[in-house]
């Protein structure tokens, strides 16, 4: 038996006695016997599901579930360990900047090459995605009424860029992976001006949106950590030997500035300087740590390549955490209006694949495969990205709610499209291949009888 068919027995095992627990406590009314039973029972099946093939593709949307069940029932205790809170702001950012990084080293300078060559459908994708959400995302706010800032948190989810996971889902259907990707590439980069312009124009009204906080927020927690990513894949793929001494330079004079700011700059030049200078100069420290870790994280990949191969899981542990926090921090506001966020959340996403899909295929008249890898690139946003937001407005309980509730659900209805096209696919290919092959028999005079 290999290690990971043991794990999967023993989370099985786990999970069946976790069940067990919980049924015995709530029959009993002990409400703490049955919230452990149900917590062990859903996160252990996390862990057992890779037993069958079948249900191995939905393991990250078990273990969000997993993460989303354990907040509503533990909801300060995950967030507050030994009086320190977890959703600190500057905890939060450097989760979502590691979490950023960790997706962008899945992009490559290639990526944006092969944008020229599919402009159009590139231009598409990002186009119904940017168009899209956000409008659905304001008539659904319209259409339910919800709390002010929820309905903001609504907005921003609608006005984020496509995730991680939306390529994944175009892996698992066959759809076209490339266009996937530069359009994912695209759309973040895009994020940086279009998400904060689509809040402030669709949530200003509701709450204050410092539209220039935000922009400098989305170049910390997004751009930065993206061009890390991209200036490592520079220095492996690209840099000549004077082009790696460039960056080894401004890594230098980075460290330098960084320390000077440790040591007495930041109180000597931006102590008493306007809140807009500090932010600037904010914006500017990270731009240089930004060049000393893409450098460090260079030299850590040459020494230990296999750190490469684990850089996808770091970007899915990062949007667990951000599920699971801030359904934590929010569970009172989630309790309230819970149902609704959730049927809410659900129609914005079913609409992002459908509207999308259409308007890709009768619209745009884009082949079949394209047109699914826009409706998956639409329909599936950067939860990660909308909750670090939400963080730094300070309002993660709120506003953080409904990339909370869109996050599992996206995966789950995502996951059965995805397995829905791909089945498809195989049962369509299944009779062109038996055709083919009676095609290709050859002839025999046993077939006259």
């Amino acid at each position: 038996m290999t290690i990971n068919a043991a794990v999967y027995k023993a989370g099985l095992a786990a999970s069946a006695a976790g069940a067990l627990i919980a049924v015995v406590g709530a029959l009993m009314q002990a409400t703490n016997v049955w919230h452990g039973g149900l917590v062990l029972g859903v996160t252990a099946f996390a862990i057992g599901a890779g037993f069958w093939p079948a249900l191995r593709s939905y393991q990250f949307t078990l273990w969000i579930i997993a993460g989303f069940v354990a907040a509503m029932v533990y909801a300060s205790e995950l967030i507050i360990w030994g009086g320190f809170n977890i959703t600190h702001k500057w905890i939060v950012f450097l989760v979502i900047q590691a979490t950023m990084f960790s997706m962008g080293t899945k992009l490559t300078i290639q990526d944006f090459i092969d944008v020229a060559k599919m402009p159009w459908a590139v231009f598409v994708g990002t186009f119904c995605h940017f168009l899209i959400m956000p409008l659905l995302g304001f008539a659904l706010t319209i259409m339910f009424d919800f709390p002010p800032e929820v309905a903001v948190g609504i907005l921003l989810i609608g006005a984020c860029p496509s995730g991680l996971s939306s390529t994944v889902m175009v892996y698992i259907a066959n759809a076209n992976l490339a266009l996937a990707v530069s359009i994912c590439a695209v759309s973040t980069l895009a994020a940086t001006i279009m998400t904060p312009l689509w809040v402030n124009l669709l949530a200003g009204s509701l709450i204050d949106i410092k539209l220039m906080s935000m922009i400098m927020d989305v170049i910390k927690i997004v751009l930065i950590p993206i061009g890390a990513a991209i200036l490592n894949d520079y220095l492996k793929s690209y840099a000549s030997l004077r082009g790696r001494r460039i960056v080894q330079g401004l890594a230098a004079l980075s460290a330098c500035w960084l320390l000077f700011m440790a040591f007495g700059g930041w109180n000597s030049l931006f102590e008493s300087a306007s809140a807009d200078a500090q932010m600037f100069a904010v914006v500017a420290n990270f731009f240089a740590g930004g060049i000393i870790w893409s450098l460090f994280y260079n030299w850590l990949t040459q020494q230990k390549p296999k750190i490469q191969s684990y850089m996808p899981k770091v970007s899915m542990i990062g949007i667990i955490f951000f599920t699971t926090t801030a359904a934590a921090a929010g569970r009172d506001n989630l309790m309230q209006v819970g149902f609704l966020l959730c049927v809410a959340m659900l129609l914005h996403n079913l609409g992002g694949f459908s509207i999308g899909y259409l308007m890709s295929r009768f619209v745009f008249r884009m082949d079949v495969q394209s047109a699914r890898t826009v409706a998956f690139e639409v329909g599936l946003q950067n939860g990660g990205m909308a909750s670090g937001l939400a963080a730094a407005m300070g309002k993660l309980a709120t506003v953080g709610l409904a990339s909370a509730v869109m996050t599992p659900l996206g995966n789950v209805s995502g996951s059965l499209l995805a397995n829905y096209w791909r089945k498809k696919d195989a049962r369509a290919a299944k009779p062109a291949a038996q055709s083919s092959a009676a095609a290709e028999k050859p002839y025999s005079s046993e077939q006259t009888l």
